[in-house]
């Protein structure tokens, strides 16, 4: 079984998916263009500053790679969206937690400084909330489409008992003499 086959394919959280992944790229392309206008060079370990975090075009070209990504993900949307969105994301904490380790030593080619290493916390974790939002719970409820592509059985028997109420209840039939009287109570003519 693949998890492409149990994901819903068009469903309102799909809209989620999307605004967060062309947030965020939109973000992420704006630092790529901030630091690629002070043409910085490429491993340049300095210390230049953009929007408070330390830079360099190395680190602007990634982020407009990983912004594009983001924003092709928002025009493709659904499934892949939020897919793409929780994968960046685990990559961003991921990259947090290497660079926390990497902060003023020579294999820091990225220029990370703390401010960079809070970012990309606080991103990733922006990032995989968009791409989690609705898919990722305990208790999701029987109306989200990820609870019922897992339980397909159970679902269509619900769905069956709320086409079976909407229809309402059949005729009743009563034994002659009796109607139906107030507050669906039946009384008795005589």
């Amino acid at each position: 079984m693949k998890l492409r086959d149990e994901l819903p394919v068009d469903h309102h959280l799909a809209t989620v998916y999307r605004y967060g992944a062309a947030v965020c790229g939109l973000i992420l392309l704006a630092f790529a263009a901030l630091g690629f206008a002070d043409a910085l060079t490429p491993f340049d370990t300095a210390g230049d500053t953009v929007a408070g975090m330390t830079t360099n075009t190395t680190l602007s070209v990634i982020s407009t790679v990983v912004g594009l990504a983001l924003l092709v993900g928002a025009v493709i949307g659904g499934n892949f969206a939020s897919t793409l969105n929780m994968t960046i994301g685990g990559l961003f904490v991921l990259s947090g937690f290497v660079h926390i380790f990497v902060l003023d030593r020579s294999v820091n080619i990225l220029d990370f400084g703390m401010a960079n290493v809070m970012f990309s916390f606080v991103m990733g974790l922006v990032i995989a909330t968009f791409g989690m939002y609705g898919r990722v719970t305990s208790r999701l409820s029987h109306e989200n489409p990820y609870w019922r592509g897992r339980h397909p059985e159970q679902a269509e028997h619900e769905a069956a008992a709320v086409r079976r109420l909407s229809e309402g209840p059949g005729p009743t039939v009563l034994p002659a003499g009796r109607t139906p009287g107030l507050a669906g109570r039946e009384s008795h003519d005589g």
